[in-house]
């Protein structure tokens, strides 16, 4: 019983102290999170670092994709001038780029996604 309490302690103070970054984490943090939770689940270590790591695979492609989504509508809210020139930003599209338009987004929408935030 008391080592089931150290563990959780441990793991709630890794949790606590991991810096928050701009990207989900992927593999190797949800992969590590899921086999610390195996390994308290019956030595399920293994297994819970796989569902862990399929886990964080998946939550950093919605993450992406829904990043792609953004720069998406930024190009269509943004378009070629009359010229026909596009800008830097419509004529790239590396992730720094594309992160980029999706924060400008964000600021130039920034009530999409939460109806209650407008009220």
């Amino acid at each position: 019983m008391l080592r089931t309490l150290y563990g959780l302690l441990a793991a709630t103070t890794l949790l606590i102290t991991i810096p928050a970054l701009a990207e989900p984490g992927g593999c190797l943090k949800y992969g590590a999170v899921g086999a610390v939770g195996g390994h308290l689940a019956n030595k399920h270590g293994v297994l819970g670092a796989v569902g862990g790591c399929a886990t964080g695979m998946y939550q950093r492609h919605k993450y992406r994709k829904s990043l792609k989504e953004k720069a998406a509508l930024w190009d269509q809210e943004h378009p070629v001038d009359e010229n026909g020139h596009k800008s830097w930003w419509q004529s790239h599209n590396t992730k720094e780029a594309v992160s980029q338009k999706a924060q400008w987004y964000d600021q130039e929408h920034p009530d999409d996604g939460n109806p209650a935030a407008g009220k």
